[in-house]
């Protein structure tokens, strides 16, 4: 897949939330979504 540029739409995918729930982009359909990335504890970066 190429890479995204700026105002481009956002492909769907799913993610895992912290709690364990799968969750997809569409389920948010209408709605501004933020991802946050951190790195996990204890790992250099």
């Amino acid at each position: 897949m190429p890479m995204l540029k700026v105002g481009d739409e956002a492909p769907g995918f799913k993610v895992m939330t912290h709690e364990g729930v799968e969750v997809s982009l569409s389920d948010y359909s209408g709605r501004t979504v933020v991802l946050w990335f951190y790195p996990k504890a204890d790992t250099p970066g």
